[in-house]
């Protein structure tokens, strides 16, 4: 049984509360904690020499361990683990940081490229770390809008708006002209038949369409089926210079490493997608449709034994949007040596802020 599967029983009532304190008083003050720390917080009642008795006992769980000749501990990466696990507080966020982040959203403008910029530049303000944040995707396009513009001559611009937000243009040269009047006729023609529909449903709408509203139609189904086969969205990142101003990462192999996951699209794209699938669940367990704050948290403490480059780094994920219709993946990426409740407690308000944008872009008939 590895450590960081240790059931909760196996610890006793004051080895917990210990484990408890050194996570949170080396998370404070990145020192190693000594027994007279611990027994200066008037918890436990007992004696140093009781007190070191018990991180001694944690030392050899694997839970903690001790830097060089330092007497005091330090949380292992299990320790971490287990306090995230078993030990740590409900995830919450101070109601003055979680007014201003509200405010902050009611400020930006529909544009998700502003609100995707605005969630990792507030994530990462938040928690004095990196914040990252992929824009919503679906899982099949779905209609909302299209206009027809004539250019020059036979040549015609198509828009197309769909209901996650995304807008594709094309440029379409026809056999020969047609009159603004004529195209807006079709636009509307298209708005009024293909509204919240996939492409199968468009499809459908063919034999019903005037004749070149059915090609145009088609262009649109094709439009749409490039995007639904794309790959990962776009990463949105911020926060690099204050991580880098944290304690862990003042030498320059940590710096190095920091950098390179920030900076290495591939690397997070490989986090965002292993987990992103495992984050899925979380929408299902949420109130209605919306993954916001009672979806799950996933946090990768040192790349929990699978992604080497991410040791001494943790990285808190959840997944927001609207179920089974648009949904993207944020997060924050700092220090092993993270303030996990708080962290937890900012990511998991912003994902439910960012939940109402999305569904904000599907009206009813998104539901079609």
């Amino acid at each position: 049984m590895s450590v960081s599967s240790l059931p909760l029983e196996t610890l006793t009532e004051r080895q917990r509360t210990i484990l408890r304190l050194v996570v949170q008083e080396y998370v404070e003050t990145a020192q190693p904690v000594g027994s007279t720390v611990i027994a200066r917080q008037g918890e436990l009642g007992v004696s140093p020499a009781t007190i070191r008795n018990e991180l001694a006992a944690l030392e050899r769980a694997g839970l903690l361990t001790h830097p060089h000749t330092s007497a005091g501990r330090i949380p292992t990466d299990a320790g971490y683990r287990f306090f995230v696990k078993h030990l740590m507080a409900a995830p919450e966020l101070p109601s003055a940081d979680r007014r201003y982040i509200r405010i902050q959203f009611g400020e930006v403008g529909q544009e998700m490229d502003q609100w995707l910029r605005l969630s990792t530049s507030l994530l990462a303000r938040t928690t004095q770390s990196a914040a990252l944040a992929t824009a919503p995707r679906s899982h099949q396009s779905r209609y909302k809008h299209v206009e027809l513009v004539a250019i020059h001559g036979a040549k015609i611009l198509v828009v197309l708006v769909l209901q996650q937000g995304a807008v594709l243009q094309q440029m379409v040269d026809l056999e020969e002209p047609v009159a603004q009047p004529e195209l807006s006729k079709i636009s509307n023609e298209l708005n009024d038949r293909l509204a919240g529909l996939g492409a199968p449903g468009i499809r459908k709408q063919d034999p019903i369409l005037s004749a070149f509203a059915a090609q145009v139609a088609d262009l649109i189904v094709d439009m749409m089926q490039r995007l639904d086969s794309q790959g990962a969205s776009q990463i949105y990142r911020d926060g690099l210079t204050q991580v880098l101003d944290l304690p862990e990462f003042a030498e320059g192999d940590n710096v190095r490493r920091i950098v390179h996951v920030f900076e290495e699209p591939s690397l997070l794209e490989q986090v965002v997608e292993d987990f992103g699938h495992n984050l899925s669940g979380s929408l299902i367990e949420s109130t209605g449709n919306r993954a916001g704050p009672a979806g799950d948290i996933h946090v990768l403490i040192a790349g929990d034994g699978r992604f080497a480059e991410l040791r001494d780094i943790s990285i808190v994920l959840a997944r927001y949007g609207v179920y089974e219709e648009a949904t993207g993946v944020l997060g924050v990426i700092g220090p092993v040596r993270m303030s996990y409740r708080r962290t937890m407690g900012a990511v998991r308000y912003v994902a439910a802020l960012m939940s109402e944008r999305v569904e904000e872009l599907y009206g009813p008939q998104s539901q079609g």
